[in-house]
């Protein structure tokens, strides 16, 4: 009995050796297939450090925290840069959740009866969240100039795509019962959205719906660095230009409000998904 349970830990300690070996193997073929040089990264991680700590120092070598009021120098345009980010992820969630809206009830096979109708939708949906965010935003840069416009519409495209299939994975599990009735009493297909599908998925949509939020307010501010406004653009410009004090309080600044945007909506989140337990 001990022996068979001692070659038993053998059997699976040498598993895991050999799985690391395998991993590590596939690590070293993907960094050649890449062409990542492991020397220049182990000889230049030096600098990656000394950038990180420039920029938490003043131009006049003391730290940032010293002397928060010169850290924060900008902080009036800097808030309206975020406030204007935010409206962009809003904005483009808000139209991209209802473009979602529409298309996952014509993407949903178990309301659907058109094979065609379901799968010209679904490839659109996946045209949509398959094109990254910077590349709908430098298109529409070339066609509606800079501002916050190109990044509304490429945050409300990419939205549109992901939302769409989430919600349609929500409308394909739905208890189809209370469609059945609702056929049954003569209604028509709006009929069976509004008063079988639509109780039993909408907590879970306004859910995704607020996920999508914190994930757009995130690419709203990298969506600035092509010239789609919002406080990317400045952050670009001071890391061109070198200012090193500015590039950490415009990160911090960004990263508290994304902080403060997860935990607000995931509480909203929680709330409703219990709700949903409860009903």
């Amino acid at each position: 009995m001990e022996m068979a349970y001692a070659q038993a830990v053998a059997l699976k300690r040498r598993q895991l050796w050999l799985g690391l070996l395998l991993l590590a193997v596939l690590v070293l073929l993907s960094g050649h297939v890449a062409e990542i040089s492991f020397s220049k990264l182990y000889q230049h991680i030096g600098g990656f450090a000394s950038y990180i700590d420039r920029i938490f120092h003043l131009e006049n070598g003391r730290p940032v925290i010293s002397d928060p009021a010169e850290w924060f120098w900008g902080w009036k345009k800097w808030l309206a840069l975020m406030g204007e980010t935010l409206l962009m992820a809003y904005l483009g969630t808000l139209l991209g959740a209802i473009a979602a809206f529409v298309l996952c009830f014509l993407a949903s096979q178990n309301l659907t009866q058109s094979k065609g109708v379901v799968f010209f939708t679904r490839r659109l949906m996946e045209f949509c969240r398959t094109v990254p965010e910077l590349v709908f935003a430098l298109i529409f840069v070339v066609a509606f100039s800079l501002g916050p416009l190109p990044g509304i519409l490429a945050l409300a495209i990419h939205t549109a795509g992901a939302l769409g299939k989430l919600f349609a994975e929500v409308v394909e599990n739905i208890d189809m019962k209370p469609v059945d009735g609702v056929v049954a009493t003569g209604g028509n297909w709006f009929h069976k959205i509004r008063f079988a599908v639509l109780p039993q998925v909408a907590s879970n949509f306004a859910s995704y719906a607020l996920l999508r939020f914190e994930i757009n307010v995130r690419g709203a501010s990298v969506l600035g660095f092509v010239g789609a406004g919002g406080i990317g653009q400045t952050l670009l410009e001071v890391i061109r230009k070198f200012y090193y004090a500015d590039v950490s309080a415009l990160l911090i600044m960004i990263i508290a409000t994304v902080m403060v945007i997860d935990a607000v909506t995931e509480r909203i989140r929680h709330k409703l998904i219990g709700l949903e337990a409860k009903s």
